[in-house]
Formats: structure tokens, C-alpha cells, sequence
């Protein structure tokens, strides 16, 4: 885990709770919450790797609300397939892991 202080606080324990309910292997932050663009109106834009096979098709608006309250912010959820792929591989670069599952 790379060692940036972030504008947010997060409850790791919080974090690790919510990643094994729904079956995440990682999970990441990437976007302005990284860079020093992020404002009080900015959401939080979060990186998920899903343990194989569960991939929770539409809950996962669902799993952005639970995390939108245990960050106390908006959240965008997304894989690492949502993503453009004109963009994909810089998010995966710069994204800061939060939880990994050992």
C-alpha cells in the first residue's frame, strides 16, 4: 500500500468488513481523492476486484450505497472492466490499494 495521507478518513476495519460480505478481493481508491483537485463536493471513486465467479451484476448499486455510508461520501464503484480502456491502464497504475484479501 502506497503511503499518501488522503482527505478522507476510512475505517479499515470498516473497509475489510464490507470487502468480505461481498466477496472482494481488492479494493482501491483512484481519481481526485488521490490528487490535490479533490473538493468537499468530489466523490470518491473506488477500484473493486471481485473474488472469481462473484461478480454481483446490478447490486452493485446496492454495495455503493453501504460504502457511500461508511465513507460518509458519494462513491463510484466501478471494476476494472467499467473502465475506458482509453484510460484503464493509468487508473491501474495510480490506483492506492485500501484492502487486499491475503
Amino acid at each position: 500500500m502506497r503511503q499518501k495521507t488522503l482527505p478522507i478518513s476510512l475505517s479499515q476495519e470498516a473497509i475489510k468488513q464490507f470487502c468480505k460480505r461481498h466477496a472482494i478481493r481488492k479494493l482501491s481508491l483512484f481519481g481526485s481523492v488521490l490528487r490535490d483537485d479533490f473538493t468537499k463536493e468530489s466523490d470518491v471513486d473506488v477500484l473493486v476486484e471481485f473474488e472469481p465467479g462473484k461478480t454481483p451484476g446490478l447490486a452493485i448499486i446496492t454495495m455503493e450505497d453501504e460504502l457511500s455510508n461508511i465513507v460518509n461520501r458519494q462513491v463510484d464503484l466501478r471494476t476494472a472492466a467499467d473502465l475506458s480502456r482509453y484510460f484503464r491502464e493509468q487508473v491501474l497504475a495510480e490506483a492506492m490499494i485500501i484492502y487486499e484479501q491475503n
